[in-house]
């Protein structure tokens, strides 16, 4: 049984009421993917960064879902049918 590693690393910036964060996915060939995401707090709102980095870091693992399900179904359309084609 062949075991693979990918590792997701998250990059969280503040700045004011922003939070933004960047999932990047990198595979072991080296390919590497990101998603981003971003919260704003109200000025209302109480200041709770914890918050902010959660919603924040929840939305680029999102965008990074959807992107990883993009690339998998281009590479079904694009490898789809019999590894080798059959002779009659």
């Amino acid at each position: 049984m062949e075991s693979k590693e990918w590792t997701v690393r998250i990059h969280i910036t503040e700045e004011g009421n922003e939070t933004k964060a960047d999932a990047v996915l990198t595979t072991r060939d080296t390919s590497r993917l990101a998603g981003r995401g971003m919260a704003r707090r109200n000025p209302i709102d109480r200041t709770v960064p914890e918050i902010g980095d959660e919603l924040a870091a929840s939305r680029a693992l999102e965008d990074l879902a959807i992107r990883l399900h993009d690339v998998a179904s281009d590479d079904i359309v694009d490898l789809a049918g019999p590894a080798e084609s059959s002779r009659r």
